[in-house]
């Protein structure tokens, strides 16, 4: 099973969870026991390159999505490409992932959407 998380810079499990899923830095990769496998940058079009930022994800392998906010769009596509999609407001990486762990954040719906992409 591999993680990722939109983050700000590379910095591992001390780096900051980037407030929009989809224009973060860098997407930081980890494996079921917290262990960080790769950092890539996010090189979606997001960000002036090619492909939706789920595209990029799939194509590393990601199974579960842990993130601050994304929108419906985005929540869509991870399900059509069966990545998993959890959601709260945690900090760090190791914070976002241990709430994930604990089971103390539940799979993200439509209700999860960020009011930006609300209407």
């Amino acid at each position: 099973m591999k993680l990722v998380i939109p983050t700000n810079d590379k910095r591992g499990l001390k780096d900051t969870v980037a407030e929009h899923f989809g224009r973060c830095n860098t997407y930081t990769f980890l494996d079921d026991k917290g262990k960080v496998i790769e950092i890539i940058d996010n090189t979606s079009e997001h960000m002036g390159g090619k492909g939706l930022p789920p595209e990029l994800m799939k194509e590393h392998g990601a199974d579960i999505l842990l993130c601050r906010d994304l929108g419906p769009r985005a929540l869509n596509l991870c399900k059509e490409l069966g990545i998993d999609v959890y959601a709260c407001q945690a900090n760090t990486v190791k914070e976002i992932f241990d709430l994930w762990k604990n089971n103390k954040i539940k799979k993200a719906g439509f209700e999860d959407i960020c009011e930006e992409h609300k209407v």
